[in-house]
């Protein structure tokens, strides 16, 4: 427990950043899960892709900035696959 007012503050800080943080990374993941369930439909996919770039790039605070890079990299290639193997 905080004995000072300024480690009071902290810690209130702290849970509200948690609970923000826990938020958008349940959003990317969603989103994430989202896309992959729509790969089997091209036309699907490639419009989930650019919701879920949306959300990645929204997460960048919280996650770090090559992780988003790299998360939307992977996305973007599975939709490419997917789309090569529907032709």
């Amino acid at each position: 427990m905080a004995n000072h007012k300024s480690s009071e503050k902290r810690a209130r800080q702290a849970l509200k950043r948690e609970s923000r943080n826990s938020e958008v990374r349940s959003r990317v993941h969603n989103v994430d899960r989202k896309l992959r369930a729509s790969l089997t439909d091209a036309k699907k996919a490639a419009e989930t892709l650019a919701e879920a770039f949306s959300v990645i790039q929204k997460s960048r605070g919280v996650l770090h900035k090559n992780a988003v890079k790299r998360k939307m990299a992977r996305l973007a290639k599975a939709v490419a696959k997917s789309a090569a193997a529907a032709k």
